[in-house]
């Protein structure tokens, strides 16, 4: 880990460097915008399974519960229980909020100011821990033009990877966050025109919020090399590996965002030839890599700061068997 982050020693952060820690808004901006190119090269590294995805019965739309609402914050619940099939992998995950426009009343009395076309719109997972306290961490963020009614999707497959890793009983815990669009009272006071169907105690109209998520069967479409844990071969394949930033003692100050991320990893042997003709073993080893946006803390003598950075080569894209670092 420390290679990949491109680190000689661990960092020294500790619980008291993050005691009253605000974000700045250029800093978060900065990592929306890298967060976003990484949801789309996800996206774009699964071309030949759009066609799969959209042809497989039963993928999961599941409507979710409100546990809290206000002007601006939302909390869902959906009950995952049974939902993702043994020996699946969910490819991609979607949750879907249906919003309606402000009404002309509302917004008659700001006709005069300059106008806010759009809101911030942010969806963190919720995690409850043993103490019953909460923890969050973002997975999208979009803005939202005010003015729109219909519905609109955020990518919150890692929130649904967070959920994997934990006790699969438990159901999964999204909160929603409406800001401004730029700093200013005025902007903030604007993204409270931006209404979802379930924060309107008195709508009774369908447009309930949505879950819907896309699982590939392992064993009847495989997925790009990988690892299947129900016909384990030993050949060199592709594992899934999650790393939990929260767990690891260096990194649960340091890494702010994301909460963790599915590395994967390589495994499994390489046939050998019978004459190396001079050239080295054959093992099995990444080939290709995806890089992962990561905002981190960094100590600079007795105060800290936050950053942003993208760092290369922390997913496993493709695993192959290789020869003194040549795909054969």
């Amino acid at each position: 880990m420390l290679q990949r982050l491109g680190l000689k020693e661990l960092p020294r952060i500790h619980k008291r460097d993050l005691e009253n820690l605000v974000v700045p808004s250029h800093i978060r901006n900065t990592y929306l915008t890298l967060l976003k190119l990484h949801h789309e090269r996800r996206r774009r590294s699964l071309p030949s399974l759009a066609g799969i995805l959209r042809g497989i019965s039963g993928n999961a739309d599941i409507s979710g519960e409100i546990l809290y609402s206000d002007a601006t914050r939302e909390r869902l619940v959906f009950d995952m229980e049974a939902r993702v099939p043994a020996n699946s992998e969910v490819t991609m995950a979607e949750l879907r909020l249906y919003q309606n426009a402000p009404h002309k009343l509302h917004l008659a009395g700001r006709k005069s100011q300059k106008q806010d076309n759009n809101a911030r719109v942010s969806v963190y997972w919720v995690e409850v821990l043993e103490n019953g306290a909460n923890r969050s961490s973002l997975v999208d963020s979009r803005l939202v033009p005010i003015y729109e009614t219909g519905w609109k999707g955020f990518d919150v497959t890692q929130a649904v990877h967070y959920w994997s890793k934990g006790r699969r009983e438990a159901p999964l815990r999204l909160e929603l966050r409406v800001e401004g669009e730029r700093p200013g009272s005025y902007a903030a006071e604007m993204a409270k025109s931006v209404r979802f169907t379930a924060q309107d105690p008195s709508d009774q109209s369908t447009g309930k919020p949505e879950l819907l998520f896309y699982t590939l069967n392992l064993e009847e479409y495989g997925s790009r090399g990988d690892c299947q844990s129900s016909k384990p071969n030993g050949i060199c394949c592709r594992e899934d590996y999650f790393i939990n930033f929260r767990e690891l003692t260096w990194t649960q100050y340091w890494v702010i965002e994301p909460a963790g991320y599915q590395s994967f990893r390589c495994a499994g042997g390489c046939k050998q030839p019978k004459r190396r003709y001079g050239y080295g073993e054959r093992r099995c080893a990444a080939t290709e890599n995806a890089p992962l946006p990561i905002m981190y803390l960094v100590k600079k003598g007795d105060y800290t700061e936050i950053e942003v950075a993208e760092f290369p080569n922390m997913i496993v894209e493709k695993c192959r068997c290789t020869m003194d670092n040549v795909s054969v």
